[in-house]
């Protein structure tokens, strides 16, 4: 959570803020609650996808939560992103909720792709280098010192900086 805060300068709930709100997604689009089945779900939640996250009685974790690397989208894209890629270990998976996954939704399949296989997938460019900074963060034991690579581009110039 450290580095994700100082990835933006921003103050210690702003952070929470984002990993909360990894969470809700993800549990969303796909069904999988992340966090601790049996340790009282939150009293009184919002409504939308955090009652139904409350109704599965987990309680989010943001322990659970790695932050890998950032990502600004270049200039003169048509839709700009400030991207957070984040990380969570499979143990942390307390629940899943069928229905979220299916033709009509956003995500039609959800499946588990072993890391060399995903790498040869058609995915963007940044996140094949996110994929390569997953290889290397688990090289090392995923060390939560290690420093997160900030992907951006300033003056034309592709960057990759530390956080």
């Amino acid at each position: 959570m450290e580095r994700l805060r100082r990835s933006r300068r921003r103050r210690k709930w702003l952070t929470a803020a984002l990993a909360l709100a990894a969470i809700r997604e993800t549990f969303e689009e796909t069904g999988l609650a992340i966090g601790v089945l049996g340790s009282s779900a939150p009293e009184n939640p919002p409504s939308g996808a955090w009652s139904r996250f409350a109704a599965t009685g987990v309680h989010p974790s943001l322990d659970a939560i790695d932050f890998l690397a950032r990502a600004i989208t270049p200039p003169g894209r048509p839709r700009r992103f400030d991207a957070r890629f984040l990380l969570v270990d499979a143990r942390f998976i307390a629940m899943r909720v069928d229905g979220a996954v299916h033709a009509e939704a956003e995500l039609v399949e959800l499946v588990w792709t072993p890391l060399d296989e995903a790498r040869h997938l058609d995915l963007p460019a940044i996140t094949q280098m996110a994929l390569d900074d997953l290889a290397q963060a688990l090289e090392g034991g995923l060390d939560k010192g290690r420093p997160r690579p900030f992907y951006r581009q300033i003056r034309g110039k592709h960057m990759r900086e530390e956080l």
